[in-house]
Parts: C-alpha cells; sequence; structure tokens
C-alpha cells in the first residue's frame, strides 16, 4: 500500500518528519518498508506560466514558448501538442536533473540548438520529471499554482510503503493510517464530508431494487443513483493522488470509486444505469456453463465459486473483482448507479483462483471487511460524483443489509495490561490509548473496563489484542531492559513437549541422522497401514481445495512421505542413509476434530558405513534399527522390552513393538517387499517409529547418580541350552535380578549339531562386582548357581556341555 504524506495530511495533523512517521508506525506494528520522495531530484525546476507560443521558423511540428517563471523570462523550443497561452506549466532551467526520454536515465539538461533556434530550458512533461511514461503532452497544472514557486515544493511528497500483515485490512486505506497516526501523535482524525445533499424528490428505491439471493454470500448491498452527470478528465488533484497511490486514472466517475477506495478502504463500482435491464440488480452465485466478458475485454468460463452481479436479464459483474463492458461507464453515459457492497471474503478469495484473477478490490475483500463501511464509502463517492461531475443524486441510498451486524464489545480485566506485557501502564492511560484509536469505553469498575470495537478493527476479539494495541502505541521502544533472569530449580520431568521434542533432535542428529521436513499433505492412494497401535476407522481427511491430487489428504503416516525421500536419494546413489522426521500425523475419528499425534520416524538404509579400505561393507540390518531405538530410550532414562508386532507394512518376522511399562511406544521393522516394490527403494530398509507423547510420559530427565565400585571385578562365561522359541530378553530379565551381576553380555547365538534339535545356545559374559567389597571365588560361584536354577526353573534353560 502506497501512502502519499500530502493526501495523508488532510485528515490528521502531525508535525514530525517523514523519517519519525516511518519509524513510530513500524513500531507500531505498521511497517513501513520504504520512503520514496517524490521529486527529490527537481532543483532547478519551478512553476511557471506560459505568456507566448510561437511557430518554429525551421520545422512544422516545432513551437517556440515563452515562458514566465517569476523573475524572468525564458524562450524554448517545444514540441508538445497541448501548450496554449495562459497554461501553468512545470519549467526546468539549464542544469536541471531530468529522465532522458530515450534512455529512461536522468541527464543534466543543458541549452541546446535545434533547428537553428537556442533552447536553454524545457517545458516538462510527466516522463521527463519521473512521474510516469507519457511524454506525449505537456503537464498542465491547477491555474492556482504559484508562479516561481519550486516544483518540490508544490507537486513533491513522500510516499510511504506499506507492508501489512493480513490482519490489518483498515490500514488498506488513507483514512486507516491517519487513525494510527493520530493516535501515536496525539492528533485527531477529520473525516471527510460524506454528507449528500438530495435535491431530488424522487428516491433512489423509485429506480433500482436490489436482491440478495444469499445472505452469507453478500451480507450488505448499497446503491445510489446519480443523474445528469458529464463524463471527462477528473480533476488534476485527484490525478496526482491516484497516480503516486500507482492507480492509472480514466474518467472521472472512475477515478471517483478507485479514490474512495483508497481513502476508505472500501472498493465501489459505477454501472451506465441506462444498461441495467428491468431496474434490477440481483446479487447471485454463477450458474454452471454460463460466461462474462470482463472490463478488460476477456471473455470468461464461470463456475457456482464465482458469485455475480446481475440486472433483470444478465450478469453485469463478477462481485469483488471486476466490473463488466455490458454496464461500462462511457463517454455517453448520463446516469450511473454506484455500488458498495460486503461480500463473503471465501467466495472472493474462491472466485479469483477460479477466474485467476486478482485486482486492489478482490485484494482488500480477501482481507475481511465490515458492513458499515459499505454505506459510508458509497455515500463519499455519491458527493464526490456530484461535486465533480456535475450531477444530481436521487434522494436516499438503496440500502439492503439484512443482517445487520451488532456491534462488538470487549472487556479489558484491570491489570491485565501488566500480566500480559509484563510493563505497568496506567488506568487512564490505558483508557486514552484505546479511544484514540477508536475504541469506545462502555462501562468499568474496580474489575474491569468494557470497550466497543470500531467497526474498521474485524482484528479485534479478546482482551489481548486490546493489550497488543496499547503497547504498540505506548511504545515497544519503551519496555525495559534487563539481564535475563535464571532459576535453579530442579527438573525431574520434560518442561513440555516442544522441548522433549527439541531433545530427541538433538540426540537423533548426535548419532548420524539427518532431519528432513515434508509436506502435512499426501495423496488418497497413499499407503495404507495400521496407524500407530490403532487401526483407521474412517476415511483421511481431505483438504475442501488441495492444491494438486499429490497434496489432498492430511497424512495419517510419517513413512509414506520418508520413502518419497529415501527413494529420492536412492535415484542418486545417495548411501548410507540414515534420517529422521518429527511432526504430526492427523488420524481421523469420525465428526470429531482429528487424533495429532507427534510421531518420530527414522529411516535407515545402505551399508553401515561409507565405503573403506579398512571395513568391509556389511549392510545395516534390523539389529542396527533396535539399536537406535534402545539408545532413545536409554538416553530418556527409560527401558524398554521389545516384543514380536503385527504391523502390515513391515516384514513378517523382522519387526518387533517397543513396549515401556507395559505401554505401546512404537514399533521397529523391516520394510515389506511390496512396499520396497512400490517405492522403489531398497528391501533392507528399516523403520523406527516412535509415539513421542507416550514416550515422554515415561521419560525421566534426571539420571539418578551411582558411583563406580572401586573394587576389581570377575568376569564367568556361562552357555546354556533353550527352547528356539525363548528370546533373549526373557533371559536378560531374569540375569538383571542378580544384584551381584554388573553387566550381561550376549556373545553368540548357535544352533546347529552340537545342541539338541529345536533348541539353541546362548553364550553370555557375565561381569560380577558389588559396590562394598572384593567378591571371592565362592560368593561368585554361589549367586552363578542360583541364576542357573533359575534359569532351568523359569525358561527350562540347561548348562550347554
Amino acid at each position: 500500500m502506497r501512502i502519499p504524506l500530502k493526501w495523508l495530511a488532510e485528515y490528521v495533523t502531525c508535525d514530525w518528519s517523514a523519517e519519525r512517521i516511518a519509524e513510530r508506525l513500524t513500531l507500531a506494528g505498521i511497517e513501513v518498508a520504504e520512503l520514496e520522495r517524490v521529486g527529490q531530484s527537481w532543483e532547478s525546476v519551478t512553476v511557471g506560466t506560459v505568456i507566448g507560443v510561437q511557430p518554429h521558423p525551421n520545422a512544422d511540428r516545432l513551437q517556440l514558448v515563452t515562458v514566465n517563471t517569476g523573475s524572468d523570462s525564458s524562450t524554448v523550443v517545444c514540441g508538445a501538442p497541448n501548450v496554449a497561452v495562459g497554461q501553468k506549466v512545470a519549467f526546468a532551467h539549464a542544469g536541471a536533473r531530468l529522465i532522458d526520454g530515450h534512455s529512461g536515465n536522468l541527464s543534466t539538461l543543458k541549452p541546446a540548438r535545434i533547428r537553428g533556434v537556442l533552447s536553454a530550458g524545457m517545458v516538462c512533461s510527466e516522463k521527463e520529471l519521473g512521474l510516469s511514461d507519457d511524454h506525449t503532452c505537456i503537464i498542465e497544472l491547477p491555474d492556482d499554482a504559484p508562479v516561481g514557486t519550486p516544483l518540490t515544493d508544490y507537486m513533491g511528497d513522500v510516499i510511504l510503503h506499506l507492508e501489512l500483515t493480513p490482519n490489518r485490512p483498515d490500514c488498506l486505506s488513507i483514512i486507516g493510517v491517519a487513525r494510527e497516526l493520530a493516535a501515536l501523535c496525539g492528533g485527531h482524525v477529520v473525516a471527510p464530508n460524506v454528507r449528500v445533499d438530495d435535491k431530488r424528490h424522487v428516491s433512489v428505491e423509485d429506480v433500482i431494487s436490489v436482491i440478495i439471493e444469499n445472505g452469507q454470500d453478500c451480507r450488505r448491498y448499497c446503491a445510489t443513483v446519480i443523474e445528469g452527470i458529464k463524463t471527462g478528465p477528473s480533476p488534476a488533484w485527484m490525478q496526482a493522488r491516484l497516480k503516486a497511490c500507482g492507480i492509472r486514472p480514466i474518467s472521472n466517475v472512475v477515478d471517483i470509486t478507485n479514490y474512495v477506495m483508497l481513502e476508505f478502504g472500501q472498493p465501489l463500482h459505477a454501472f451506465d444505469y441506462d444498461t441495467i435491464a428491468g431496474q434490477q440488480i440481483i446479487v447471485r452465485r454463477a450458474r454452471s456453463g454460463e460466461f462474462f466478458r470482463t472490463l478488460d475485454d476477456i471473455e470468461r468460463s464461470l463456475n457456482e465459486d464465482v458469485l455475480m452481479i446481475a440486472d433483470g436479464e444478465r450478469p453485469v459483474g463478477v462481485a469483488g473483482i471486476m466490473g463488466g463492458s455490458n454496464t461500462e461507464v462511457s463517454t455517453g453515459t448520463s446516469t450511473v448507479l454506484l455500488e458498495a457492497a460486503n461480500f463473503d471474503r471465501a467466495v472472493i478469495r474462491h472466485g479469483c483462483s477460479f477466474l485467476g484473477l486478482r485486482t486492489e478490490a478482490s485484494l482488500r475483500f480477501d482481507k475481511g471487511l465490515h458492513p458499515d463501511l459499505a454505506l459510508i464509502a458509497v455515500q463519499r463517492a455519491t458527493r464526490l460524483v456530484a461535486d465533480i461531475c456535475g450531477g444530481v443524486p436521487l434522494r436516499g441510498v438503496c440500502d439492503v443489509y439484512p443482517s445487520p451486524a451488532s456491534p462488538f464489545q470487549v472487556m479489558l480485566p484491570n491489570g491485565e495490561v501488566k500480566r500480559l506485557s509484563g510493563i505497568e501502564v496506567s488506568h487512564e492511560d490505558t483508557r486514552t490509548i484505546l479511544e484514540s484509536l477508536g475504541f469506545e469505553w462502555i462501562a468499568g469498575d474496580e474489575h474491569a473496563d468494557t470497550y466497543s470495537v470500531p467497526y474498521w478493527r474485524g482484528d479485534v476479539t479478546g482482551a489481548a489484542d486490546l493489550v497488543e494495541d496499547v503497547i504498540r502505541v505506548f511504545g515497544y521502544d519503551r519496555i525495559p531492559v534487563g539481564a535475563p533472569r535464571f532459576t535453579t530449580a530442579t527438573v525431574t520431568v520434560p518442561a513440555d513437549l516442544w522441548e522433549f521434542k527439541a531433545r530427541l533432535r538433538h540426540m537423533m542428529t548426535g548419532v548420524g541422522f539427518q532431519e528432513v521436513l515434508t509436506y502435512s499433505l499426501t495423496g488418497p492412494d497413499g499407503l495404507p497401514l495400521p496407524q500407530h497401535g490403532a487401526s483407521l476407522t474412517h476415511e483421511p481427511l481431505r483438504v475442501a481445495n488441495p492444491m494438486s491430487k499429490e497434496l489432498e489428504c492430511l497424512r495419517t503416516s510419517l513413512r509414506e512421505s520418508l520413502f518419497h525421500v529415501l527413494a529420492r536419494n536412492r535415484r542418486r546413489e545417495q548411501s548410507p542413509v540414515r534420517m529422521f522426521e518429527l511432526s504430526r500425523v492427523y488420524l481421523p475419528r469420525g465428526e470429531e476434530l482429528p487424533d495429532e499425534r507427534e510421531i518420530l520416524c527414522a529411516m535407515l538404509s545402505g551399508s553401515v558405513e561409507p565405503v573403506s579400505w579398512h571395513h568391509g561393507d556389511r549392510v545395516m540390518d534390523f539389529y542396527d534399527a533396535k539399536g537406535a531405538a534402545e539408545f532413545l530410550l536409554a538416553r530418556c532414562n527409560v527401558t524398554g522390552r521389545f516384543s514380536p508386532s503385527q504391523d502390515a507394512g513391515l516384514f513378517p518376522g523382522r519387526q518387533a513393538d517397543v513396549r515401556v511399562d507395559g505401554d505401546w511406544i512404537g514399533v521397529v521393522g523391516q520394510i515389506h517387499p511390496a512396499v520396497a516394490r512400490k517405492f522403489e527403494i531398497d528391501v533392507q530398509t528399516f523403520v523406527v517409529e516412535l509415539d513421542v507423547a507416550r514416550l515422554m510420559g515415561h521419560s525421566r530427565e534426571i539420571t539418578e547418580y551411582e558411583p563406580l565400585s572401586r573394587f576389581p571385578f570377575s568376569e564367568r562365561d556361562l552357555a546354556i541350552v533353550v527352547d528356539r522359541d525363548v528370546p533373549y530378553e526373557s533371559v536378560a530379565k531374569i540375569i538383571s535380578g542378580f544384584g551381584l551381576i554388573a553387566r550381561a553380555v550376549l556373545f553368540d547365538i548357535y544352533e546347529g549339531e552340537q545342541v539338541p534339535p529345536g533348541k539353541k545356545s546362548f553364550a553370555i559374559r557375565l561381569v560380577f562386582q558389588a559396590p562394598d567389597r572384593t567378591l571371592t571365588d565362592t560368593e561368585v560361584s554361589g549367586v552363578q548357581e542360583k541364576l542357573l536354577a533359575r534359569l532351568q526353573s523359569s525358561v527350562g534353560a540347561a548348562l550347554r556341555s
């Protein structure tokens, strides 16, 4: 949004410099990205008056123009067709820096002989001054332009280039920014007069009727009719303001609608009233297969997503986006119908998306406008049309407002400003600031104050928004700066899920995994898998307006996204791959909101280490993935148990559920060959999938300190024979019950001729150690005998002979 300061000064008086205004607006949340100074290079250009025009003696298309600039007169050669005696013009003396009409660059004007006549100056067009690309005619200044005044003082300006957040559509207008500036500098906003003198006894409602088919699509429609207008160019001052805001002047009627849109932020449209069939306006959805030619002379195909303005016979405009060529205001127009309406932002957005057409009007509707603005804007535009175009307005306004909006009130508890911001703002200052922004104090007591929210502040919905307004006007730069405060409180559990996720990411990257980020959306033909301990009983949630078929559903698993990443890496021969993603999945729950779960999904594929001469090329296996899961569990200070699982997306017999204290936490396993074929990845790919919230529930952040024993340890190797279906985990659990066994390491598993059929052998190294004494052989042998007895009774183990 471009805001000329001279226009802004009409509504608010502020003696700050342009730099100070830009700084304070930016600190208040209205970001000024750039200050553009119009006329900065016009040092030797002044306002002059043409006192003589003579034909050039040696050229038919050139003239000798004499210009008086107050202190002297100069005769220059000019080829403009519109130069005439008595005009006020922009005259550049020799030495002025102007835009070269051929190269487009700044150059210094020098005296030159043109067809034998010396010309020591120039009567300027808009192009030479950098105002536009038009250099066919000279600039004609208003009759009251003071001769001899530097053009910089008369036409120069400073333009603020604003970059606004989507929640502040009120600042897409000059008056909206004026309100902000008035609150910051302590000024008052002087709003333009919108009162219309009704000189006719005929009412607008006698000559036009408005029908809104769906009150949700159009909340309000205001129309006025002005008779006896004369179309033509708009005044120079209005054209200059439109150009300064980046809008091309067209004609007085059209320029007025654009001017009011920039002034108030409410889009308007003007129809040639005599082309409206049936004296009727209908706001309706387009019909499928309907066609319409817009003002840019393009015939567009429509569908039911597009909201239309129609008369009694045909469409006459695309609501909130662009009018139609069939009702365009032309030089023959004598009666106009002005429209200002409030359309649903979602409907306008859908229409823009379908048509591939965005305009200044749709930009404002897309941000959301209040219905009250429509009446004010149409009255202002009606008054301007009557004043500038010489028309006579019919009495009143045709105002169709099916469901008037009620004033919105917000309660601000006393002390809320300090609670949320940490700084003390007095009750009086709080009220003064809010009232300067347009909020109206309704009532208050020792507990809270109630304020009515002005119609233009649709972003204010609660007390926190009021606090934000108070602090940004009070000044973020006035918040005291101090050193950060530290506490030494002992934390025994993770503070929150965000902190726990950060710890997990740090752990994963610390052991060689790379984090990837993928879209939360996937295609409807994604991988059908049981999801995180629960089967899907409903279809995945679908996006109403997907960008593509591949991004249509909220994902129920991270696996598919990571499979695509893994496949891209494989095609580029990147190996080995260790990657993970920690993000949300969305499990549908019928009519309820989805179950959003934080999941950590890691994948391992390729060789264990990059190829090198000093080690073999071992491919990753199940135990590498299991080891990664065990590492995470150990770092979270939990003991996990692994048991056979039945995940359809994993290889049968090469997968395991991860449980902590009996609760399901996740799964580890090799991907199913069918999955590998589908995604064109190596079948030797392994997955670690953990439910982060469930893991956090068992995690302990503080590890209890246990001193190292200063006494020597004793090692014994033990070989036992058990049934083939007995897992080592059962044996390890029994061994862990003996306090004098510090560690147990499984170093061999054997099945073959040396053991009976249906049996297998575990070779285990036991480390015996006591914290308070040196163990004797007798003590060690006694513990070993008790262990063997326990193993024999629990899992049927026998000492291998």
